[in-house]
C-alpha cells in the first residue's frame, strides 16, 4: 500500500496563511494589510511552515520580509514591518505617491508614482518602489517604462530612497 500523499493539505495550508480579508483592496498602506495568519501567529511557526510548504514544491508565494527571515538575512518579522512602515510614511506625505496593496499573492504591496505614469514621457507603468529581499537595503524601484520590464535598481534603505526621491519623481 502506498504512503498517501499531503502536499495537496500543504498547499492548502500555506495558501490559507497568506490569505488576506477582502477589505484588503481598500488598504491605505502596508500595516492595513497585515491580518493574515503569516502577520500575527508566533514568528517561528510562520517560519517553520514556509520553510516545510517551500521544501515540498520549491519556493512559494509569501511576503519578502518572510524570505529573508528564512534565510538569516533579517533580524525579524518585525524589523520587516518597520522598514515597510517607514517607506508608507516617507511616501505617504509626498504627492504623486500612492499605495497599491494588491500584490502577487503574499506579498506587502508597493508605491507607484502616478505623476510618471502617462504623463509628458508617456510611460504607460508608473515608477514603483517595492520591498524586495534580494539585498540588505530592502528597496527596489522599478522606473517608469512602457514595454518590457527593466532591471529594479536596488537602494540602500530608507535613506537612499530619501536621497533618491528627486531622481525619481523626475520622471513625468
Amino acid at each position: 500500500m502506498a504512503a498517501p500523499r499531503l502536499e495537496p493539505m500543504l498547499d492548502l495550508e500555506w495558501s490559507q496563511a497568506i490569505e488576506l480579508p477582502r477589505t484588503a483592496a481598500s488598504a491605505a498602506g502596508p500595516v492595513e494589510l497585515r491580518r493574515a495568519w503569516v502577520h500575527r501567529a508566533p514568528e517561528d511557526r510562520v517560519v517553520a511552515l514556509f520553510r516545510t510548504a517551500g521544501g515540498m514544491h520549491g519556493p512559494v508565494p509569501a511576503p519578502w520580509w518572510l524570505r529573508a527571515v528564512a534565510d538569516g538575512k533579517l533580524e525579524s518579522r518585525e524589523l520587516g514591518f518597520r522598514i515597510e512602515d517607514r517607506i508608507a510614511q516617507l511616501l505617504g506625505r509626498r504627492p504623486g505617491w500612492e499605495f497599491v496593496p494588491w500584490a502577487a499573492d503574499g506579498e506587502s504591496g508597493y508605491w507607484e508614482f502616478m505623476p510618471s505614469e502617462r504623463g509628458k514621457s508617456g510611460h504607460a507603468i508608473p515608477t514603483t518602489v517595492i520591498n524586495t529581499d534580494r539585498h540588505p537595503g530592502w528597496i527596489d524601484v522599478l522606473p517608469a517604462h512602457s514595454g518590457s520590464t527593466p532591471e529594479p535598481i536596488a537602494v540602500a534603505g530608507l535613506a537612499g530612497l530619501r536621497a533618491r526621491l528627486g531622481e525619481f519623481e523626475a520622471v513625468r
